[in-house]
């Protein structure tokens, strides 16, 4: 069963307490946020379940690294990809280098090398498609994917959470707006970390509202 599915015509019903934090930290116009394939951050998402999704459990928040952070293996990806036609051409002919090798080896090389391009590419889309948090009105969750074989899924209930905090640092984060959020619990629950999200303020105010008036079950 994938992590993430559409469940337009089964999504549980948002009660008025939610619709209340979610209007008082995002705004009553922003109640509801479309996804979209690329989509890091959304608010009460329409048709969207994950996969131990309890019945009356409501998606509040859905969050992705911003999409920013993809912008330097993309930059590193482009001159991979432009070295063999661009780059290796242009050293050759301004150092003096002279080599003579088949064109049946420079084809296969070519091949090669695109193909080892191709799955830069796809491993590193991938690694910030498949790594999200959610927050729910019952807990807060942290699915990691490492190398697309292995699956991570760390969560923390709501009223384990003792504290929460983020960081947000450097000229980029603060243009963007992206941020490092840090759940510590209580327990056996693990600590969690949201890296570098969307509105990372947003976000901690949007869980403390949700934890406010809680029974701590520790």
């Amino acid at each position: 069963m994938p992590t993430l599915f559409d469940s337009a015509n089964h999504s549980p019903p948002i009660n008025a307490q939610q619709k209340t934090t979610a209007n008082t930290t995002f705004g009553a116009g922003s109640e509801h946020t479309p996804m979209t394939p690329l989509t890091s951050f959304a608010v009460h998402p329409d048709s969207v379940r994950f996969e131990t999704q309890e019945e009356q459990e409501t998606v509040i928040l859905f969050l992705r690294q911003h999409f920013i952070v993809n912008v330097p293996w993309i930059l590193i990806a482009f001159i991979i990809a432009i070295a063999p036609t661009v780059i290796f051409p242009l050293v050759t002919h301004i150092l003096p280098i002279s080599l003579s090798i088949p064109i049946g080896y420079i084809i296969i090389g070519t091949a090669l090398w695109y193909l080892a391009t191709l799955g830069f590419v796809l491993a590193k889309f991938l690694g910030w498609f498949f790594n999200i948090y959610i927050v729910t009105n019952e807990r807060v969750i942290d699915i990691d994917f490492f190398y697309l074989l292995y699956k991570k899924f760390s969560e923390a209930e709501l009223n384990k959470i003792q504290d929460i905090s983020f960081t947000s640092g450097g000229i980029f984060a603060a243009i963007f707006n992206y941020g490092n959020v840090k759940i510590e619990t209580a327990g056996e629950a693990p600590n969690l970390e949201f890296e570098m999200i969307p509105f990372p303020e947003r976000v901690v105010e949007t869980i403390r509202s949700l934890t406010e008036g809680l029974p701590n079950s520790i």
